[in-house]
């Protein structure tokens, strides 16, 4: 059994909303995504003593879920007719209490989803969740300059979406 801490436990219950937005710009598939994050929790917690000496306990999930997901995109290629759905033909209109405001939820979702990996990643981490660039640059195990250069070209592909998009409408 873990040795977590009732503190790390309720930190890591807090995360779980972060964790699933980080995992569908992973995944671009909402299934896939709860499965990655139910695997990652399972998986921290019975890995939890070996968590590194000071790290975040987000910081260490989120490197984690990332290695998790790089393994399981390397067994579906070996796999013959399981492929990732497109974010785009999973979007449905969510209609409830705030219905605009979850419009525009899932527009800007939907918008993130179309960026491609890389770019998807770096920007939920930075603008989203509101990490720093070397907090992101440790999560995804790349160069500081590489998430300012794909923040970057994030923010200009969904503003040309935005821009695009208030013309077709």
């Amino acid at each position: 059994m873990s040795t977590i801490a009732k503190h790390e436990e309720m930190e890591l219950v807090r995360a779980l909303p972060r964790l699933r937005r980080f995992a569908f710009t992973l995944t671009r598939n909402a299934a896939d995504a709860d499965d990655l994050v139910q695997d990652t929790c399972h998986k921290a917690l019975a890995k939890y003593a070996m968590k590194p000496e000071g790290a975040k306990l987000e910081s260490w999930l989120y490197t984690m879920m990332r290695n998790m997901w790089i393994d399981e995109v390397r067994k579906r290629k070996v796999r013959l007719g399981r492929g990732v759905t497109d974010a785009a033909e999973e979007a449905t209109l969510q209609i409830g209490p705030a219905g605009e405001d979850a419009v525009y939820a899932r527009q800007a979702r939907a918008m993130i989803a179309r960026l491609p990996e890389g770019l998807a990643s770096v920007f939920l981490l930075v603008n989203v969740e509101g990490h720093s660039y070397r907090e992101a640059a440790d999560i995804l195990q790349i160069p500081i300059g590489t998430v300012m250069s794909r923040l970057s070209t994030a923010r200009l592909r969904l503003a040309a979406m935005l821009g695009t998009e208030r013309y077709a409408a």
